[in-house]
């Protein structure tokens, strides 16, 4: 007897659309449309990706030496801690407002942002002139620097072979958060 019924057959299922594998999670009941949104907004090529909200659950002291170092001519180390530095309290002015974001583009690339560096976001600081800003551009996000001169605002891209963003009326400009910080891996 041939059974068509249950099992695991190749290609059933339900399809993802982002190309990748799915997680279950979480999610306060009153973000459900905000998230969906945004997912929905998702484009393929955007310039930045993989938001995630910060949730510093663990406290994390690293020592931190007294002394600076020298980018220029080398001194003698000191074997010194003056005190420890926990990182949760060091990057994050106010929790509930922040989450990380990685670098999708070049258009920063002179302002020292790379591919895959992670960007820390703080949505409770009011965006001023030349803040490196993650903005939401008639629903695409970008990072770019905010400029801000009498009436006008654009966004400047730090890299001459992108184009800066000036608006049109009816072009909509939402700024999402300001970068306080990049995580850079050298290695």
């Amino acid at each position: 007897m041939n059974n068509k019924h249950g099992g695991k057959r190749e290609g059933a299922g339900r399809k993802s659309k982002y190309n990748e594998i799915t997680k279950t999670i979480r999610v306060p009941e009153s973000s459900i449309l905000e998230i969906k949104a945004f997912l929905n907004k998702r484009k393929k090529h955007a310039e930045i990706s993989n938001i995630r909200q910060v949730d510093p659950v663990t406290q994390i002291e690293i020592p931190l030496a007294s002394e600076r170092v020298q980018a220029g001519f080398p001194s003698p180390a000191q074997d010194y801690v003056e005190k420890k530095l926990d990182l949760n309290q060091h990057l994050i002015r106010n929790i509930n407002a922040t989450f990380i974001v990685r670098v999708n583009s070049l258009s920063m690339i002179d302002a020292g942002l790379d591919i895959n560096d992670e960007l820390i976001v703080d949505r409770s600081l009011e965006a001023k002139h030349r803040d490196v800003v993650i903005a939401l551009v008639d629903n695409d996000f970008t990072v770019k620097r905010l400029m801000i001169e009498k009436t006008e605002h654009w966004l400047k891209a730090e890299n001459p072979d992108f184009d800066d963003l000036h608006f049109d009326d009816g072009q909509e400009l939402i700024i999402w958060g300001v970068v306080t910080r990049v995580i850079k891996n050298f290695r």
